[in-house]
């Protein structure tokens, strides 16, 4: 249950907060005062798309927050915790911030969400009915949808659909292992080509690694010699060797040490680094008589790294990726040596999947048909209750056409797929046939129903196809369209007992519809400041026996008006 909503910088809407009740909850005002804007706005907190252009003119950005009642509600609970939303009580808060930059931001309790999570909530939380979902119903598209609700087949759909998936995939993978021969013979010699191409060069990781640093010592042989013999000569040989003047230092720092023993430490580490700069010495002589430079040597270091570097170039930037690519090859090789064998299991897994497809859309069928007869049954009776009493209401069945895939496996298992009708929805296409009037045949739904009537129906056949196990938060934006008088009355009777198990939140502009409220709230706008801002204000007794006597006269107030107002809300007792 919507408990509490408040909106923040969003079109003509500057600061509003709105604490919805239990019930049925009427927004009422003139044309254009705001209130789809509130329902945008709460469409906007269940993942509809936002747009820069529904922030308020000269902010830089807007945000919608929600607090939702969710006692009771397992499945939302259960998703939340799943999706890593910690919940404290029965309360959730979901916020959305749109930026003028467009960097938006969800929040759920506090916590970072996306865009996903709050179109998954959508369903647990709320169901918005508009005029858009009343041209919805013309398209039989829809129809499939909204048996199935009725029916509860959500299990059997959802299995349907996977089964038909698995099979598209094999169906897949069959046509991928069904080249031509020549195609695959070409392919395979490719493969066999670059396989003998990377094996033949025997490449070993690191091998480019280790055999540049070879390639360069050998390439600088020379320049080695003469820095080993240069170094050597400076520390040890030469006259004037470091060396030597260290020796000559080394027994200053002896005499000084016999006459004051604080220089023996002193003169012990000078000694240590002597030694150290002798084993240096010694290093660089043994290095220089080590140098063996080899023309041929190079020559061939050389050649390898080229043919190294000419694979890495072809088939990766790193050995590591070329002898990866060599085990790929491998494997696509094994494939196309094996497709023949591979294309009889393929066949016998699709026959095995298609067995299934048949059983879990069979149940899936049996379900919508036995469904339809109770559903067309409380169909007509709801209608009754919105003054459609002569109404007729009947769900038609149809094969569907066979699509690509059914084309595909009849060409592949011969009998065994030629009259199977394939879909992801099951094997079942349906139409809603409806008649007003009595005497008239039931036709397509879209050729026979009124403005008026569709609006009644989409009533009905939205509250018959959403049961809950939990209290949700239906909104009805403008139901009232196209219809007046004595409909109007049962569309708000209508919409009272639907409200005795779920929240509704309703948008007219009808005062027969809008006497049943729990809880009337009047949408307006005022001009402050020379910017127009919407305001939302709960009505008390007095304010609704204005509000209905506005919506029964129009801008002048009659006393007339005034008094059929007072008996309207009297009557509702």
């Amino acid at each position: 249950m919507l408990k509490f909503l408040n909106i923040a910088n969003l079109a003509v809407i500057n600061r509003l907060q709105i604490e919805f009740r239990p019930g049925l909850n009427i927004l009422s005002g003139e044309t254009g005062s705001g209130k789809s804007i509130i329902i945008d706005a709460l469409g906007l907190l269940l993942g509809e798309r936002a747009s820069q252009d529904m922030i308020r003119t000269g902010e830089t950005r807007a945000y919608v927050e929600g607090i939702f009642g969710v006692e009771g509600n397992l499945p939302l609970q259960e998703l939340l915790v799943t999706s890593g939303i910690e919940i404290e009580g029965d309360e959730i808060v979901i916020k959305r911030e749109m930026a003028a930059n467009g960097r938006g931001r969800i929040f759920v309790n506090n916590q970072s969400a996306t865009l996903a999570l709050l179109k998954a909530i959508q369903p647990h939380l709320i169901d918005i009915h508009g005029q858009g979902d009343q041209q919805s119903l013309l398209s039989a598209d829809a129809h499939l949808d909204l048996l199935d609700a009725y029916a509860g087949a959500d299990q059997w759909r959802r299995k349907t659909g996977l089964v038909y998936e698995r099979l598209l995939k094999l169906a897949q993978a069959l046509e991928a292992s069904q080249r031509t021969e020549s195609e695959r013979l070409q392919m395979l010699d490719l493969i066999e080509y670059q396989i003998l191409e990377i094996e033949r060069a025997r490449l070993s990781p690191h091998e480019d690694v280790e055999g540049e640093a070879e390639r360069k010592i050998l390439a600088n042989a020379e320049k080695l010699a003469t820095l080993c013999g240069e170094a050597y000569s400076l520390i040890y040989e030469d006259e004037c060797s470091v060396l030597s003047q260290m020796g000559l230092a080394q027994r200053r720092l002896n005499e000084l040490a016999e006459v004051d023993a604080r220089f023996a430490a002193t003169l012990e580490q000078f000694t240590a680094a002597k030694y150290t700069l002798e084993d240096t010495a010694f290093l660089v002589r043994d290095y220089a008589e080590n140098i063996n430079f080899s023309p041929t040597r190079l020559k061939e270091l050389e050649d390898r790294l080229a043919e190294i570097n000419r694979l890495k170039r072809k088939y990766g930037g790193a050995i590591e990726v070329v002898l990866g690519g060599l085990e790929r090859l491998k494997a696509r090789r094994e494939e196309l040596q094996q497709s023949e064998e591979r294309e009889r299991g393929l066949k016998s897994e699709l026959r095995s999947m298609l067995e299934e497809y048949q059983g879990v859309a069979e149940q899936l069928g049996r379900l919508r048909r036995t469904s339809a007869q109770s559903f067309e049954r409380i169909v007509v009776k709801e209608l009754a209750e919105v003054a459609l009493e002569h109404s007729r209401f009947s769900i038609h069945f149809r094969e569907p056409v066979r699509g690509a895939l059914a084309e595909r496996l009849s060409a592949w298992l011969g009998e065994e797929g030629t009259k199977i009708a394939l879909g992801r929805a099951g094997r079942e296409e349906i139409e809603f046939y409806f008649s007003a009037n009595a005497g008239e045949e039931v036709k397509p739904l879209s050729g026979v129903a009124s403005g008026g009537e569709l609006s009644r129906l989409m009533l009905v056949l939205k509250t018959v196809t959403a049961p809950t196990l939990f209290p949700r938060t239906l909104i009805f934006d403008e139901i009232d369209a196209g219809i007046g008088g004595r409909v109007s009355e049962a569309v708000g009777q209508r919409l009272t007992r639907l409200a005795e198990t779920n929240q509704v939140l309703c948008v007219t502009h009808q005062a027969q519809i809008a006497r049943h409220a729990q809880a009337h709230f009047q949408v307006t706008k005022e001009v402050d400041r020379e910017r127009t801002a919407t305001i939302v204000v709960e009505l008390t007794e007095g304010g609704r026996i204005e509000e209905l006597a506005r919506m029964i006269g129009g801008r002048e107030i009659t006393t007339l008006a005034r008094r059929h107002a007072k008996e309207l809300l009297k009557a509702r007792g």
